[in-house]
């Protein structure tokens, strides 16, 4: 087998693996991702008081997106569920109401996805705790 097939091989068996994870038994790989990107924009306002980001935009490529939404999936409400227990466990407390919207995206490569983590500019977390 000459080198450029062997790469060509690997490279087809990294495409496989990826797909299985996020399209067929279970997105871990992008729920990595998506913990790294709360834990990385984590704010310490005191030692018991951590602030994280409340909103998350996943984009996934769109055969992926695809796949997903064919199946009838629900992997928006099963990545929120996800990065809420992931928070609970790191006593992390939201910037607002968590919300994780996923997206097709013709700029994410191929097979791939992107996740970018926010605060919602028009939302604080006081006005959740004391209703008016």
């Amino acid at each position: 087998m000459s080198a450029l097939s062997a790469l060509e091989q690997a490279l087809e068996n990294r495409w496989d693996a990826l797909w299985a994870r996020i399209a067929g038994r279970g997105p871990v790989e992008l729920l990595d991702a998506l913990h790294r990107e709360c834990d990385g924009n984590a704010v310490v306002c005191s030692e018991d008081r951590v602030i994280v980001p409340n909103a998350y935009d996943v984009e996934l490529a769109e055969p992926v997106h695809e796949e997903l939404t064919r199946r009838g999936s629900r992997v928006g409400q099963a990545l929120t569920d996800s990065l809420a227990r992931h928070a609970e466990r790191h006593g992390y407390e939201w910037a607002g109401p968590l919300t994780v919207r996923v997206a097709r995206c013709d700029e994410v490569p191929n097979g791939r996805y992107r996740v970018a983590g926010r605060v919602m500019p028009h939302v604080s977390a006081e006005a959740f705790r004391n209703p008016a």
